[in-house]
């Protein structure tokens, strides 16, 4: 079982939910949340913050650390932001903050095919997602990038 997080950005304009994958950090893991208009004064420290399209996220890396050797056996060297994020252990939980939101007419319009003409239904959600992870892969947003 995974846990949703919902977490606040800086500034408190925006905010992210995020995917802790099995449990193996909490939520404490994320220590801030930075977004691009409250990121851009950010001296960015790569050893305690991933960044994200302008988001970036702070972890609190004694603490993921600790969780990350106590649960999953790894030397702590290993466990970095870009570690973190990248295996999926505290990371958006979609493919950008926002993206669930951003779909959803683009996608509605698609689901009305499914009743109606479930072939060419199958057809325009399969290209149409593809075509989405093309244009995120080419924004640079990292889930997008190991898709």
């Amino acid at each position: 079982m995974c846990q949703e997080v919902r977490k606040i950005c800086k500034c408190g304009k925006h905010s992210a939910r995020f995917h802790l994958r099995d449990n193996i950090l909490s939520p404490e893991v994320i220590s801030e949340l930075y977004c691009p208009q409250c990121s851009q004064l950010l001296d960015i420290d790569p050893a305690t913050m991933v960044m994200d399209n302008g988001w970036v996220i702070e972890y609190d890396m004694d603490l993921a650390r600790f969780m990350a050797i106590s649960k999953l056996t790894v030397d702590a060297e290993l466990v970095q932001p870009d570690y973190i994020f990248d295996r999926g252990y505290a990371c958006w939980l979609e493919m950008y903050p926002g993206e669930k939101e951003d779909i959803l007419e683009e996608r509605a319009e698609i689901m009305q095919l499914q009743q109606r003409d479930p072939g060419n239904y199958l057809r325009k959600i399969t290209s149409w997602n593809i075509a989405r992870i093309e244009r995120l892969k080419a924004a640079g947003w990292r889930k997008a990038l190991a898709a």
